[in-house]
Protein backbone atom coordinates (compact mmCIF):
# COMPACT_ATOMS: atom_id res chain seq x y z
CA UNK A 1 0.00 0.00 0.00
CA UNK A 2 1.86 3.47 -1.04
CA UNK A 3 1.54 6.09 1.31
CA UNK A 4 0.28 9.72 -0.03
CA UNK A 5 3.05 12.05 0.96
CA UNK A 6 1.42 15.27 1.76
CA UNK A 7 3.22 18.53 0.43
CA UNK A 8 3.88 20.95 3.21
CA UNK A 9 1.99 24.39 3.17
CA UNK A 10 4.16 27.36 4.40
CA UNK A 11 0.86 29.58 5.07
CA UNK A 12 0.22 31.55 8.00
CA UNK A 13 -2.78 31.35 9.75
CA UNK A 14 -3.77 34.63 10.30
CA UNK A 15 -7.14 34.25 11.46
CA UNK A 16 -6.14 34.33 15.36
CA UNK A 17 -4.19 37.45 15.02
CA UNK A 18 -7.13 39.30 13.28
CA UNK A 19 -9.17 38.25 16.08
CA UNK A 20 -6.94 39.97 19.17
CA UNK A 21 -6.48 42.91 16.70
CA UNK A 22 -9.88 43.61 17.10
CA UNK A 23 -10.38 42.61 20.61
CA UNK A 24 -7.80 44.95 21.27
CA UNK A 25 -9.39 47.75 18.61
CA UNK A 26 -12.22 47.76 21.33
CA UNK A 27 -10.43 47.56 24.37
CA UNK A 28 -9.08 50.83 22.77
CA UNK A 29 -11.94 52.16 21.57
CA UNK A 30 -13.71 51.88 25.13
CA UNK A 31 -10.82 53.14 27.23
CA UNK A 32 -9.83 56.56 25.04
CA UNK A 33 -12.97 58.65 25.98
CA UNK A 34 -12.37 57.54 29.97
CA UNK A 35 -8.76 59.16 30.10
CA UNK A 36 -8.22 62.37 31.96
CA UNK A 37 -5.39 64.18 29.90
CA UNK A 38 -5.87 67.14 32.00
CA UNK A 39 -5.24 68.82 35.27
CA UNK A 40 -7.33 68.20 38.33
CA UNK A 41 -8.48 71.75 39.41
CA UNK A 42 -11.66 72.94 40.92
CA UNK A 43 -12.32 76.25 39.21
CA UNK A 44 -13.94 79.48 40.88
CA UNK A 45 -17.36 79.90 39.95
CA UNK A 46 -18.53 83.19 38.09
CA UNK A 47 -21.14 84.74 35.70
CA UNK A 48 -18.59 86.18 33.57
CA UNK A 49 -19.15 86.11 29.73
CA UNK A 50 -17.38 83.58 28.03
CA UNK A 51 -14.70 84.86 25.39
CA UNK A 52 -15.12 84.44 21.69
CA UNK A 53 -12.03 83.30 20.21
CA UNK A 54 -10.81 82.02 17.46
CA UNK A 55 -7.97 79.79 17.50
CA UNK A 56 -6.98 77.37 20.76
CA UNK A 57 -5.90 79.09 23.60
CA UNK A 58 -3.17 78.27 25.51
CA UNK A 59 -3.93 77.17 29.29
CA UNK A 60 -1.43 77.14 32.22
CA UNK A 61 -2.90 75.86 35.16
CA UNK A 62 -1.69 76.11 38.72
CA UNK A 63 -3.14 72.92 40.95
CA UNK A 64 -4.03 73.38 44.69
CA UNK A 65 -0.48 71.60 45.60
CA UNK A 66 1.24 74.72 43.67
CA UNK A 67 2.30 73.38 40.26
CA UNK A 68 2.57 74.48 37.32
CA UNK A 69 0.90 72.44 33.77
CA UNK A 70 1.28 73.76 30.26
CA UNK A 71 -1.78 72.49 28.56
CA UNK A 72 -0.85 71.81 24.56
CA UNK A 73 -2.95 70.06 22.76
CA UNK A 74 -4.84 68.31 25.46
CA UNK A 75 -1.91 67.62 27.47
CA UNK A 76 -1.32 68.97 30.58
CA UNK A 77 2.55 69.05 30.99
CA UNK A 78 3.88 69.30 34.67
CA UNK A 79 6.61 72.39 33.85
CA UNK A 80 8.89 74.59 36.61
CA UNK A 81 9.18 78.13 36.45
CA UNK A 82 12.08 78.27 33.64
CA UNK A 83 10.52 75.64 31.24
CA UNK A 84 6.91 77.55 31.88
CA UNK A 85 8.55 80.62 30.55
CA UNK A 86 11.23 79.60 27.70
CA UNK A 87 8.02 77.83 26.20
CA UNK A 88 5.61 80.37 26.60
CA UNK A 89 7.98 82.35 25.50
CA UNK A 90 8.31 80.37 22.26
CA UNK A 91 4.60 80.41 21.76
CA UNK A 92 4.43 84.04 22.09
CA UNK A 93 7.10 84.87 19.31
CA UNK A 94 5.57 82.33 16.85
CA UNK A 95 2.48 83.84 17.53
CA UNK A 96 1.43 87.15 19.16
CA UNK A 97 -2.03 87.16 18.97
CA UNK A 98 -2.40 83.43 20.83
CA UNK A 99 -4.63 83.87 23.61
CA UNK A 100 -3.00 82.95 27.33
CA UNK A 101 -5.67 81.70 29.70
CA UNK A 102 -4.50 80.98 33.65
CA UNK A 103 -6.40 78.42 35.04
CA UNK A 104 -5.98 78.54 39.10
CA UNK A 105 -7.62 76.00 41.59
CA UNK A 106 -10.04 77.50 43.98
CA UNK A 107 -8.15 76.22 46.65
CA UNK A 108 -4.57 77.66 45.42
CA UNK A 109 -3.58 81.11 47.59
CA UNK A 110 -4.28 84.22 45.13
CA UNK A 111 -0.49 84.86 45.60
CA UNK A 112 0.53 81.89 43.75
CA UNK A 113 -1.95 82.63 41.09
CA UNK A 114 -0.46 86.07 41.00
CA UNK A 115 3.07 84.63 40.60
CA UNK A 116 2.26 82.82 37.55
CA UNK A 117 0.86 85.81 36.16
CA UNK A 118 4.16 87.55 36.80
CA UNK A 119 5.62 84.78 34.64
CA UNK A 120 3.75 84.79 32.14
CA UNK A 121 4.37 88.61 32.03
CA UNK A 122 8.10 88.16 31.91
CA UNK A 123 7.73 85.44 29.20
CA UNK A 124 6.30 88.66 27.19
CA UNK A 125 2.37 87.37 26.90
CA UNK A 126 0.93 90.97 26.42
CA UNK A 127 -2.75 89.69 27.98
CA UNK A 128 -3.57 86.94 30.08
CA UNK A 129 -7.24 85.57 30.74
CA UNK A 130 -8.57 84.09 33.97
CA UNK A 131 -10.51 80.89 33.69
CA UNK A 132 -13.35 79.67 35.88
CA UNK A 133 -16.39 77.37 35.80
CA UNK A 134 -20.03 78.83 35.35
CA UNK A 135 -21.99 79.65 38.02
CA UNK A 136 -24.83 77.01 38.93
Amino acid sequence: MARKRRKLQAQINVVPYIDVMLVLLIIFMVTAPLLNLGVEIELPESDAQPLDVQQEPLVVTVDKNGDYFLNLDGTAEGVDEETLKKKVAAFVRRNPDLPVLVGGDEQVPYGMVFELMVLLQQAGVPRVGLMSDPES
